[in-house]
Formats: C-alpha cells, structure tokens, sequence
C-alpha cells in the first residue's frame, strides 16, 4: 500500500506542479477585461504580409528562430507577428526543447516593425478605431513576447547589423544578448514619437537598472558592443561576422549552459524565470514545487551515484 500511496503523492505533485508553471508561463497580460480583441487584430495584421519566421529545432535540444525579411532589414510584417506566436506557441509544446538562438537573416537583426504596417493601422478611417488598432497590436507583442521570455529554454538574441526599434526590444526577451563586430541595439522609439510598445522598456529597466534604461530610451542612443558589454546588455563580442561564423560560435557559448539533463536544464530556468517576475513568497513556493519535479528523478540519483562526495 505504502509504495502506491508514494507513486499516488508524486503523480500528484507533478500535476499540481505543471499546472502552476503552465499557468505562470501562458497566462496572457491582457483579455477582453482590459478592452483586448485577439481576433480582431488578427484578422487587421493578416493584411499585411511578407517575410517569415521559421523555426528549426535540432537534436541537440537548441532550436533556431530565424527573422526573415531580408528587404526591409526584417522588420515585422503584420503576418511575421502572427508567425511568431505560432513559433512560440511551437517552443511551449517542444518538451526537448533546452535552448533557443534568435537571428535574423542576411547579418542583420531585425529593425522593429514594417512602417507600412504602423502608417496603415495608425491611418484607419476613425481616429478611434486607430487607437484601438494601435493598442491591440501592443497588446498582441507584448502577450507574445512575455510568453517567449517564459519558456523553459535559455535564449539568447544573436545580434549582428542593427537591432533597432521592436528589433532592440525583441532581444529583450530573451536571456542573453551576444553581439558581433560592428553591431548596434537602438531604441529609437523616441524618434517615432512613441514609447517602446513590445514591452522592451520594462524588461531594458530589469536588465541594466533604470538609469541606464532611461538614458538609451530618451537619449535613442545608439549601443555598440563595448558598450552594451560595459551596461551588461551583451555578454559577449563574438569574433566572427558573417552569419555562418556568428551562428556557430553563439552556439559554442550556448552550450556551456544547455549541457546536461533537458529535466534539469528547463527546470532551472523555471527557477530563475520565478525568480526574475515573482514576488519574494510565490518565486519561492515555485521553486519548491520545480524542486520537487528533480529530486529523486533519475538526474538526480544518477548523480549522487557518480559523485559521491562534494570535490
């Protein structure tokens, strides 16, 4: 009886366990409480197409987004937007999944989005429905961009040519930023008249303090390498900057993270992802229940079995 009652505990657990962090993880910013249309902002970014966003997911657990839109430095069509939540609703369901590079095609990042998108939805008929167009298209990003930011992966943005505008708050979302020779992140925002919309700005303030957040926001400075290595926006100046280079190196550093157990390797990022949105109590409790998805798992006990002393 005891050994069923274990196994009747455990699977319990781990149900209440995945529950919890799937909730955390897809939970959407916004529905229709806050005036949020999906459907309808879907159907106005169908429109607008061009480009692509493909994912590749390799046996080694990393998978590879690419921004694809080459002729306009892959800034985001309304149907590239669409496509990115596809691959991110992808990334959720990939249960090997450990890793994920972002790149853009042609050695440039991605340079926000399609002016002929923005003119077109801030030029509808009423003013009103611009407004509302405008801020579901807000919502939209920032709903698909939070879900990005929380999958079990470890993410880093390859960053060669320019990430500008919604490119430079699409690196953001991820974990780590790696630069090539030459490369800039612009938040040129303020040029445009606007605020970051991506939800770039809040995540800028996490990652260099708001000091620095708002210097590069007001100031649409222009970050190099040296520069974003000196704010800890980038980790690291890769050597190489052609593409094929660029990507095989941002996957050596990636590596050094992604190895071991996908178990252990995801669960670690549910820790820290816990960690960064949580408060104090709930990131706590969450790293309890992640905990529990571990201990006495076969990592685990293939570990202490190899090591038993600490060295």
């Amino acid at each position: 009886l005891f050994p069923e009652m274990a196994v009747s505990l455990w699977n319990n657990l781990l149900q209440t366990t995945k529950g919890r962090l799937l909730q955390h993880r897809r939970v959407s910013l916004y529905n229709g409480a806050h005036g949020y249309k999906e459907e309808l902002i879907k159907k106005k970014l169908q429109q607008f197409t061009g480009g692509s966003i493909s994912l590749s997911k390799n046996d080694n657990g990393v998978g590879l987004l690419t921004v694809n839109n080459p002729k306009l430095m892959n800034a985001f069509t309304g149907t590239m937007m669409l496509e990115l939540q596809e691959r991110v609703t992808e990334l959720e369901n990939w249960k090997d999944g450990k890793g994920l590079i972002i790149y853009g095609a042609g050695n440039t990042f991605c340079s926000g989005s399609d002016l002929n998108v923005v003119k077109a939805i801030s030029n509808s008929q009423a003013s009103s429905d611009a407004n509302k167009d405008g801020m579901n298209m807000c919502m939209f990003m920032q709903n698909t961009l939070t879900r990005l930011m929380r999958l079990p992966l470890i993410s880093v943005a390859l960053v060669q040519g320019k990430a500008i505008g919604g490119g430079a708050e699409l690196t953001t979302a991820c974990d780590f930023r790696l630069m090539t020779p030459g490369s800039e992140i612009r938040f040129v925002h303020k040029r445009m008249g606007l605020v970051p919309g991506w939800g770039g700005g809040a995540r800028l303030v996490q990652i260099v303090g708001g000091g620095a957040a708002l210097r590069l926001l007001s100031g649409a400075v222009r970050v190099d390498p040296e520069t974003a290595l000196r704010l800890g926006l980038s980790e690291e100046t890769l050597s190489s900057s052609d593409e094929t280079g660029a990507l095989e190196e941002a996957q050596a550093w990636l590596s050094q993270y992604t190895e071991g157990p996908t178990s252990v390797i995801r669960a670690m990022k549910k820790v820290v992802a816990a960690g960064r949105e949580l408060p104090l109590e709930a990131a706590l409790r969450t790293e309890k229940d992640v905990f529990g998805t571990v201990w006495g798992r076969p990592a685990n006990l293939e570990a202490l079995v190899k090591r038993p002393k600490h060295k």
